[in-house]
């Protein structure tokens, strides 16, 4: 059998694994709730088999998704592993497997269960709903882009810099065989890309030629300068000299002989078939589908009902409002010019540019840390136990990723790390960074991360995440900077607008690329004359959007919920107001989707009065 008929089988097979998948999330979104023995009624131990079910939830996430199971768990079962994902097949038993647990969660009498194991039981059905409907969507036929995926982040990972471990042997054998995977995750995204080209379900032009600079760097061919023998050039001291021989030559032929040219061969079609019929549009309205698939994603990301219309307003709404309190901080400091014209001065500046390494850099965000962490006490009642570490952002996802957090691992073997990106220390300005600390670091990304992972809940409560809350709070922690001490001089505070400006402009470019039918260019030029940044930060900042739709909408929406019931909990509770408390509420009950937040605060107010 020819090229040609193996690649129309492989397609014809897509087809009717995508037919068989969009079935079972149908069938198992509209089965009949029932239990396990088929019984609708309560039984006294309902509350056991919630946990059964909330647990079997758990373990069936991290098998099916075992790189977010060494990223976000560190659990060292699945190390080793790497599943296709993107596979029509791995998709049918998602959709089984949700499906089976929901219709055993729906079976139990939610009257039987405490309040505590209710807020399970609606987390629990509300997540599993999320993962059913989101498979309704051809994710999976636009496996490629520029922000994530999965051979870069794997070669990333291969660094011995991030969250897949290189301390034993075990662990170095453990890569090997994960990465030993990867060529059957290229054909699989071929065949997808293939079908993707048929549907018309197809990446934007620009996007694809993100990604050939990342895909191109994975085809070295000098194993020495390859990504994936990274870890190999530091071996630890305490290994043999044979284990190091053994390992060095199995990594050798197995890069060699299947990875690299694997990697290759998804870099040619990607290069050569695909990008020629990559599409022009930039947004989720370009392709088929499009409209309700990003009505999909809007509430997923906000776990709200908002139009993208209502977000749109509201954006343009906070745009004005930032702006109008950065022209006071103008006005502050004497500068006579446009605003424009104020934040351009912040990049040339040498009092704001002060660095020439990037030790330098992130030695200030250690001093920041040594600034903020006495004073967490005066706004919380609890901290989280896990240390929290700052590095740079690997050099092979820089250009094309933010600053991030990465969470603990739970046995203590790593910190929480805040990943900051530093392109170009000379270049690198101070205002930004007390602001991006408090988000990305601690009271942020960190002390809602680590805190969940340390109570005690449910497992798989203790790794839900919803964008609205995580980044809600994260942003919200920016706004404490004036209670922490970090805001004192007025470019710092600068700094925060700054930062809550660009989440106030993503509502209004993110609805308008995937709703209003925006270009790439005029989103660029919308977040320039807003923003004052520069054409790359707003190119940067647009392509982003382009492949993460409704994502970046979390922030802001979850943020302003977060300030309102801090405002309507201290006008309920007066001089009972206590500052630590809500957020140990806030933080104390895991990851929520917001109006379950609301919920839980309003009953908690009421018990206080």
């Amino acid at each position: 059998m020819n090229h040609n008929h193996l690649s129309t089988l492989r397609e014809l097979l897509v087809s009717i694994l995508s037919f068989v998948v969009f079935l079972s999330v149908s069938a198992a979104s509209n089965a009949w709730p029932r239990s396990e023995t088929g019984y609708s009624g309560s039984t006294p131990d309902d509350a056991t088999r919630l946990a059964q079910i909330a647990d079997e939830y758990f373990e069936a996430r991290l098998r099916l998704f075992p790189l977010l199971a060494t990223e976000d768990v560190g659990d060292p079962r699945f190390e080793s592993a790497l599943e296709i994902e993107i596979a029509p097949t791995h998709r049918a038993e998602q959709a089984a497997i949700f499906g089976r647990l929901s219709s055993r969660a729906r079976g139990l009498d939610r009257n039987q269960l405490s309040k505590a194991d209710a807020l399970t039981y609606d987390l629990l059905i509300y997540d599993l709903t999320e993962r059913l409907d989101a498979l309704k969507f051809p994710t999976h036929l636009l496996p490629i882009h520029h922000m994530e995926s999965v051979p870069v982040k794997l070669a990333q990972w291969g660094s011995g810099n991030s969250v897949q471990p290189f301390k034993t042997i075990g662990n170095y054998d453990n890569y090997l065989k994960r990465i030993g995977k990867l060529p059957v995750w290229a054909e699989q995204a071929i065949a997808n890309m293939r079908e993707g080209m048929r549907t018309g379900v197809i990446q934007n032009r620009v996007i694809v030629e993100r990604t050939l600079g990342q895909y191109e760097a994975l085809t070295e061919t000098n194993i020495d300068k390859n990504p994936f023998f990274a870890s190999l050039l530091k071996m630890p001291a305490s290994f043999s000299a044979y284990d190091k021989a053994r390992l060095d030559a199995a990594y050798r032929k197995a890069l060699s002989e299947k990875i690299i040219p694997a990697q290759l061969k998804l870099y040619q079609f990607i290069k050569h078939e695909y990008l020629p019929k990559a599409r022009a549009s930039a947004g989720l309205d370009g392709i088929p589908g499009g409209a309700e698939w990003y009505r999909f994603l809007l509430r997923d990301s906000t776990t709200t009902e908002m139009s993208a219309e209502q977000i749109h307003a509201l954006g343009i709404k906070e745009v004005a409002r930032i702006r109008g309190e950065m022209e006071s901080v103008k006005t502050r400091v004497g500068f006579k010019g446009t605003l424009a014209a104020f934040l351009k001065t912040l990049e040339t500046r040498p009092d704001l540019t002060p660095f020439k390494t990037d030790e330098g850099v992130l030695a200030r965000f250690e001093s920041l840390n040594a600034k903020v962490k006495p004073q967490l006490a005066k706004l919380f009642g609890r901290a989280p136990k896990a240390a929290l570490e700052t590095r740079p952002v690997d050099k092979l996802i820089r250009d094309s990723v933010s600053s991030h957090y990465t969470l603990p691992a739970i046995d203590g073997s790593r910190p929480g790390v805040f990943y900051a990106v530093i392109q170009d220390p000379l270049k690198f300005t101070t205002p930004s960074m007390a602001a991006l600390f408090l988000h990305e670091g601690q009271p942020g990304h960190h002390f809602q991360m680590a805190i969940q992972q340390e109570l005690a809940l449910p497992r798989f409560r203790r790794y839900l995440w919803y964008d609205a809350y995580g980044e809600g709070w994260a942003l919200y922690a920016e706004s404490l900077g004036h209670e922490l001490g970090v805001y004192d001089d007025a470019y710092a505070y600068l700094g925060r607008l700054q930062s809550e400006l660009v989440r106030a402009i993503r509502l209004v470019a993110d609805t308008g690329l995937h709703a209003k039918g925006w270009s790439r260019e005029y989103t660029i030029n919308y977040i320039m004359a807003n923003e004052g940044s520069t054409e790359a930060s707003a190119r940067r900042a647009t392509e982003r959007y382009m492949v993460w739709p409704a994502q970046a909408l979390s922030y802001k929406i979850g943020e302003l919920k977060i300030i309102e019931l801090r405002e309507r909990v201290k006008k309920s509770l007066g001089s009972k107001f206590d500052i630590r408390a809500f957020h140990d509420e806030i933080l104390g009950n895991g990851a929520l989707p917001l109006s379950m937040l609301e919920s839980r605060v309003d009953a908690w107010v009421s018990g206080i009065r």
